[in-house]
């Protein structure tokens, strides 16, 4: 028997939204969830229900990590332990191929795709933005192999962050793996209902300084820039303001720009009375496991990193990262902050310091609504913020309570502008707005399908949402999942049934808009306890 589990409503909606897209569409989708979403629970989820609907089928959750691969099959055995699974994977020491379930690391497993006694069905790819565009890669060639054999195969790709910093969004271009978003899970959603932990950031005097700095391949040139980071003065001032903040934090994460520059951080951070080691790629694998044990046991009070420790690293009670590396790629940066977003009510962790020592709130904008870097794009520019006067947080432009300090900033100046102001750490959005009245009606447009039209009253203002339950694919999918978390099954096929059956939809008490072009998009909805349907 499979153990008892209770999933998150984003859990439960994002493996509706799968499914929807296997049911109406045709290609490869992506799930995107924020890091500490429970990925490796839904990718079990995910493999118990098709297992469940075709118990001959095939799957390989494939991943560049080894304690990515351990944690997925972790989570598998703690939901269903009488699972066909097994572990493809050198750096576990375990090569079980023939598994009708595999959890496998590309590294070890790239090579084997005729060795395999089973065809593979279905590939489950988490951490699916470090998949190259170009198809002369592991990746590229594994998967064209596994095609060939099986001209069927699906394709799946979970992240927090669905672009790469060369080529642009996962799906979208000629020679994009993926072809659409079949669920997308905000992390502002998650920090405002509790299931993550908040960043909040301070600005920083002591900057790493890129002036003259090149880059190459999109990213900064990595030898320009560890000489600009060596300075002695900059170190001895990143570590003061390291020491001094991370006094009563239990969990440093310290990111530098090369491995000379770690080691001179975590020199300087040692000088100063607080033990910690530097985790590198080269770092023996038996020697890298004691380390961060040592860590998650407290016993060890920071981690110095460059080059790992971004994806497949958990420890909970992470509550300060220091950006001591400026970098042009927003998946890094957002991989890096994500470290410190997991909620550890063991240690009383209220929130994750972020102290950006290289430019990057600014150069890549809010955290949790960053800018999506393109292949035309390069990504530059300063992000709008403002200063708490009363604890120096850095907040976003309109953000009316500090994160940190609860202080009230006073109403901004009416004033016409064109261009919605972001945020630093976390996105411009309003308070909560609390609605006053909901109302329903069809909406016609020439040349697509009818869609209802739900408009929430909120004083002198509307805000507008379109419901497509006559539209397919994606759209559909999208409008079973609204009405599923709000009113009792089946779905309505039709606006014409939705609209008689309105009195049956829960209604939220409050929403969430933050400005989108000339509109708003409404981001969130709360509920009274008890309102939504069982």
């Amino acid at each position: 028997m499979s153990a008892p589990l209770t999933l998150r409503p984003y859990q439960e909606a994002a493996l509706t939204d799968l499914w929807g897209w296997f049911t109406n569409r045709e290609g490869n989708p992506l799930v995107i969830l924020p890091t500490g979403a429970g990925k490796s629970l839904i990718i079990a989820e995910w493999s118990k229900l098709v297992f469940e609907t075709d118990p001959s089928a095939c799957i390989l959750v494939l991943t560049h990590v080894r304690e990515l691969v351990a944690q997925n099959a972790a989570e598998l055995v703690g939901l269903w332990p009488e699972a066909p699974w097994g572990i493809y994977s050198a750096g576990l020491g375990r090569r079980d191929i023939g598994a009708q379930l595999l959890f496998a690391s590309i590294q070890s497993i790239h090579k084997k795709a005729y060795n395999l006694p089973r065809r593979v069905d279905m590939v489950l790819i988490d951490e699916a933005h470090m998949i190259p565009r170009n198809a002369d890669t592991m990746y590229g060639k594994f998967l064209a192999d596994l095609k060939t054999i099986n001209p069927a195969l699906k394709i799946i790709g979970l992240t927090a962050t669905p672009f790469r910093l060369d080529s642009g969004r996962l799906d979208k271009g000629e020679d994009a793996m993926f072809d659409g978003i079949a669920h997308e899970t905000k992390v502002r959603g998650l920090i405002d209902d509790g299931f993550l932990c908040p960043p909040i950031s301070y600005r920083q005097a002591a900057q790493i300084d890129t002036t003259g700095v090149g880059t190459r391949g999109g990213e900064f040139i990595s030898s320009q820039l560890e000489a600009a980071a060596l300075d002695q003065s900059v170190i001895n001032r990143i570590a003061d303001r390291i020491a001094e903040q991370g006094a009563d934090r239990r969990g440093w994460l310290v990111f530098g720009c090369t491995i000379k520059h770690c080691d001179a951080l975590c020199d300087a951070l040692t000088e100063r009375g607080f033990a910690g080691a530097g985790v590198y790629g080269h770092t023996d694998k038996r020697e890298r496991d004691r380390i961060i044990a040592d860590f998650k046991a407290e016993r060890l009070r920071f981690l110095v990193s460059q080059g790992v420790l971004t994806t497949g690293f958990n420890a909970r009670h992470v509550d300060l990262i220091a950006l001591a590396r400026p970098t042009k790629s927003t998946g890094l940066y957002i991989q890096m902050i994500g470290r410190g977003t997991r909620l550890s009510p063991e240690t009383g962790k209220a929130n994750c310091l972020i102290l950006d020592f290289g430019g990057n709130i600014a150069r890549h904008g809010p955290f949790d609504d960053p800018a999506i870097p393109d292949k035309k794009s390069k990504g530059e520019g300063p992000a709008p913020y403002k200063t708490c006067p009363e604890c120096e947080c850095v907040c976003g432009t309109m953000t009316a309570f500090c994160p940190a300090c609860g202080f009230e900033f006073p109403p901004p100046d009416r004033r016409v502008t064109t261009r919605p102001e972001q945020t630093s750490v976390l996105a411009v959005e309003t308070d909560w707005i609390e609605v006053e009245g909901v109302s329903f009606q069809r909406h016609e447009k020439e040349g697509s399908p009818p869609s209802l039209r739900v408009t929430y009253k909120a004083g002198l203002t509307v805000h507008r949402e379109w419901i497509c339950f006559e539209h397919q694919g994606y759209a559909r999918t999208k409008a079973e999942s609204w009405w599923m978390r709000r009113g009792p099954t089946p779905v309505p096929k039709s606006v014409g049934e939705a609209l008689a059956r309105q009195h049956q939809l829960a209604v939220p008490s409050h929403i969430r808009v933050k400005p989108s072009g000339r509109y708003h998009e409404i981001t969130a909805f709360r509920f009274e306890p008890g309102q939504l349907a069982a």
